[in-house]
Formats: C-alpha cells, structure tokens, sequence
C-alpha cells in the first residue's frame, strides 16, 4: 500500500513521526506536509503566488517534503506535482478535536477531502490536544475497527477523533457548533479573535460531539457535494415547467 501522510501542524509537528512509523506498518509512507501551521485554512489552495518546496531528511528511511502552502496543497502537490500515485491519504494527527460545525475550517479535513477529489480514499485523525502525543497508540485499534466493518470498501473519506483512553467505536455524523470567536481590540486598530466554547450536550451519541465528549471514537462519512440532495430532487421538477 502506498500512503500520503499530511496535517495542518506541520511538517516539524511531534506527532507527525510516531503516525509515519505506525502507517509504515501498512505499506511505503511518503509525506507532504505544510511548513509551517495551516490550521483553520479548510480546503484552500494557492492560485497567485509561487510556494517553496524543500525535501527535508525527517529520517533516512522516510521521504518527506515541506510546502509552504495550505495542507490541500500539500496533497494537490504529491499527486499532481510530484506525479505520484497513492492508495490512500492520511491526513493528522492534528492538534486538537475536528468535529461539529468546526470540521468546516480544518485544513486537516480539507487535505482529506482534496484527496478524494483527486480519487484517493482518505481519512482525517484529530485528538485532544492533552492527548496529542499518545492518541497513535489507539490506531491499531481503529484500524481493527476499520478493518472488521471493512468500512474503506463502503465509503472512500472519513473524519475520525480520538479521545484519551477511549471506551469504543461509534459512527458517527457531524454534530453542531463547538466554537464561535469573540473579537479583541488592539490600540492600533487591529483585532484578533479567541475562541470559546459553544457546544450544547444533545445527549445523542450519533452527533460527533456528543460521541466524543462521552469517551467514544468518532468515525464520520464525510461528502464532498454540498447539494442539498432533499431539496434539489424537490425542486428538480421546476425544470419540466
């Protein structure tokens, strides 16, 4: 098995290696990650301006290239750039919970979701970010999971959290907002946002919120379409008109 591994941490990020070595398990890794932090960049891409790419020696088995660009890029550079041919794309661990309306800013998500555009089945791996260092411990796990429900067969993209010391699998769909942003004033006139929780308990462990929060790992089918399918059958008839 050939595998993409990217993130919106970075290609410095500590738990960039420990994922390279557990996804050596399962067939030749090459990686492509940004250079710096991409987080909240979604599934942008660049269209204007040149970015550097630097093949970095992150160890003497590994091939790894830094882009400083968004983690889209990143996977738009290994497949239409680089030329190389994957059967799936890894994308995280990141640093932090991807879930609920959040999953829409997550340059991890969005690297997951530019690989499926571009035909290779993908999955997103977020953790807390206390957990960070040890959530690759839980993937033989997952992977088992994975495997048992032979769940790639049946869907090509998933958004997976993994929290600390997790009691089991659900599956999962997106959940609501967990974070919306208050905005700070500078003298200078310039203004930052920090975030803050919203989440509101639903009490329904089908909503990744919710799963997550009481233990669970949670594993969403995401889509790329953003057609309201119900409606758009609804509407269709508008066209015989």
């Amino acid at each position: 098995m050939r595998i993409l591994i990217t993130n919106d941490d970075g290609i410095h990020a500590s738990g960039l290696l420990p994922l390279v070595r557990w996804c050596q398990k399962l067939g030749e890794v090459t990686v492509v990650a940004p250079l710096v932090e991409q987080s909240g960049k979604s599934h942008g891409i660049e269209l204007h301006t040149p970015f550097m790419v630097k093949k970095l020696d992150l160890a003497p088995d590994i091939t790894a290239y830094a882009v400083d660009s968004t983690p889209a890029d990143c996977v738009r550079f290994a497949i239409l750039g680089l030329k190389l041919e994957f059967d799936l794309v890894v994308s995280g661990i990141n640093r932090g919970f991807n879930m609920g309306t959040d999953i829409m800013y997550s340059g991890t998500v969005g690297a997951a979701c530019e690989a499926n555009l571009l035909g290779v089945p993908a999955i997103a791996l977020s953790t807390s970010p206390e957990y960070y260092d040890h959530a690759v411990t839980h993937l033989d796990y997952v992977l088992e999971y994975m495997h048992q429900h032979e769940l790639m067969k049946l869907h090509p993209i998933y958004n997976i959290n993994i929290p600390p010391q997790p009691q089991g699998v659900w599956i999962t769909c997106q959940g609501g907002p967990y974070y919306s942003d208050d905005f700070l004033w500078a003298e200078d006139g310039s203004c930052m946002p920090q975030g803050k929780c919203v989440y509101r308990d639903a009490g329904d462990l089908r909503l990744d919120t919710d799963c997550i929060h009481r233990g669970f790992v949670s594993i969403t089918p995401l889509t790329i379409s953003k057609t309201h399918t119900d409606m758009f059958r609804q509407l269709e008839k508008l066209n015989e008109q």
